[in-house]
């Protein structure tokens, strides 16, 4: 094979690495979009339904529930049948198609039914997303295509669009109608996934030898999880879910029934968290890449904890939201703890596993009890409770990244080059 050849096929690769992260970036963020709707509309619907917080938090809970049971099982299926690529286009039709449904529903058992079925889909998408990223990424881009697939699309299209095209649909038309259009951008993203995503890289073809694919034998749950970075990443995952839910599920009610801001001003304040999703969610684990990612994790967790305190003691809508861009870090940390540091950690046969695992369980405890318990607190002590629980999840965090190995290749390699005999510290 002669340089020239080899010089096109990287070129081809990089060309395909760009075009399959902007897809997935649409993809997720899309997801985000969806999941986020209700939060954005509960004030409307309240109006019509009544629902107490602890059915809010319900509504918010049984979709992390149906969204981790279906990424366990999602990405323990990837890795058996060793595909992606259809079982990614099926959960982005048919979550679309639940979500739209939500509009139909008369009552909170029917939006329930509705927030289940579009977490059963919407739970496949981020472990197949991230599988197909890793394998066509550089290894100097890793962390920071990771962090725009995850964090920032999840960022712009549920944090800032999301506020602000659904809360102007109920105020147009009504909360029903804001549903309903959540189904065309999720049909176009499916089609583009069908048309240009690969099931393999132009990278991983080309980097693997006959040897490493003959390897790539399946993996055993058991052995996955007696790896203590995957542990841990589990009950990170637990912490940081409780934070993340809790938040963005209470605080536009928060801000409405306790501040007494208008739905305008409510919407322009979570933008402000729109805002600090993207740029933290690329960024986070762009700055991972270099310093490392355990440093980078304990870091921002630690800006992340002053987030749901400022929704409870900063009265300015503007001074709020200038900490909230500041403060809501978490969502680029999400990045590393679900997709980054497993990939450095498991073998490339059990990628979609643990990455399918650390987001079940992580969405078990801190996206399906974590707003249940908060929405049972806010309505026993009032809606702050909700926030302290929160912050709790955040501090969490930062005790349980110390037990965490570094996984930053350059990190590892000038370690490695700091030691005379050439091994890690």
């Amino acid at each position: 094979m002669t340089d020239t050849t080899v010089a096109a096929g990287s070129r081809a690769a990089d060309r395909y690495e760009n075009r399959l992260l902007v897809i997935l970036f649409l993809s997720f963020g899309f997801v985000f979009f969806d999941r986020q709707a209700l939060s954005f509309l509960a004030p409307y619907m309240d109006a019509e339904f009544g629902l107490t917080n602890a059915q809010l938090g319900t509504l918010s809970g049984v979709l992390a529930l149906t969204w981790a049971l279906a990424g366990m099982f999602a990405g323990r299926l990837s890795d058996a049948l060793g595909r992606r690529k259809p079982i990614l286009v099926a959960a982005v039709v048919l979550f679309s198609l639940f979500s739209a449904s939500s509009g139909l529903m008369g009552g909170f058992a029917g939006l329930l039914a509705a927030r289940a079925l579009m977490g059963t889909a919407e739970g496949a998408v981020l472990p197949m997303a991230q599988s197909l990223m890793v394998e066509a990424s550089r290894e100097s881009r890793r962390g920071f295509n990771m962090g725009l697939l995850q964090g920032s699309s999840a960022g712009l299209l549920g944090g800032i669009v999301a506020p602000l095209v659904v809360v102007w649909i109920a105020e147009t038309w009504n909360w029903r109608v804001a549903f309903y259009v959540t189904i065309i951008p999720g049909l176009v993203v499916a089609a583009l996934i069908w048309r240009f995503v690969r099931e393999k890289s132009p990278r991983t073809l080309a980097e693997a030898s006959q040897e490493q694919r003959a390897a790539a034998v399946k993996v055993p749950l058991r052995e996955v999880l007696r790896l203590r970075n995957i542990v841990v990443c589990m009950l990170i995952a637990c912490c940081y879910l409780t934070w993340f839910v809790t938040i963005i599920t209470f605080t536009p009610t928060y801000l409405t029934e306790v501040k007494g801001f208008d739905p305008g001003t409510m919407s322009g304040v979570m933008t402000c968290l729109g805002v600090a999703w993207v740029l933290w969610g690329f960024a986070t684990p762009a700055i991972s890449d270099r310093i490392g990612r355990k440093p980078a994790l304990i870091g921002f967790t630690v800006l992340a904890v002053c987030c749901p305190l400022a929704v409870v003691y900063v009265e300015s809508p503007v001074l709020l939201g200038a900490i909230m861009v500041v403060t809501y870090t978490g969502l680029g940390c999400f990045t590393l703890f679900m997709a980054t540091i497993p990939a450095e950690t498991v073998p490339r046969a059990a990628l979609a596993t643990a990455l399918g695992v650390i987001m079940g369980v992580g969405e078990l405890a801190g996206g399906f009890l974590g707003p249940m318990v908060a929405g049972w607190a806010s309505d026993q002590w009032g809606l702050q409770a909700a926030m302290f629980i929160a912050a709790g999840g955040a501090v969490a965090v930062v005790a349980l990244c110390f037990a965490l190995k570094e996984t930053a290749p350059a990190v590892l390699r000038r370690r490695a080059a700091a030691v005379p005999d050439g091994s890690a510290a």
